[in-house]
């Protein structure tokens, strides 16, 4: 039996922060898959990036990237408030820092 899918990094996933991440947008994505019939999403690996941003030159290959953390899902969860969202959007995101 024949199975097929589809290769897509998860910085090709839309998002309110400037790379792909695992919030709502990625759930939409996989819902569409099984829409259409596929049975895989190959990606490429999770960990932090390393030299020229490589996601193949990972310096750990236990970590995952910080950039995929999906600060909305944060945010409704109670562990941020969308002022602290935004806050990181600033600039900061994905290193997130409490400043009071």
């Amino acid at each position: 039996m024949r199975e097929c899918g589809i290769l897509l990094p998860v910085t090709s996933i839309p998002s309110p922060y400037g790379i792909g991440g695992f919030g709502e947008a990625a759930y939409q994505f996989v819902d569409q898959l099984k829409q259409a019939g596929q049975q895989y999403w190959q990606v490429l690996p999770f960990g932090p990036t390393g030299y020229g941003d490589s996601p193949y030159q990972s310096f750990s290959a236990f970590a995952g990237n910080p950039y995929f953390i999906d600060l909305d899902t944060l945010a409704e969860e109670g562990l941020l408030t969308k002022n602290e969202c935004q806050e990181a959007d600033c600039g900061q995101y994905p290193q997130y820092v409490d400043y009071e």
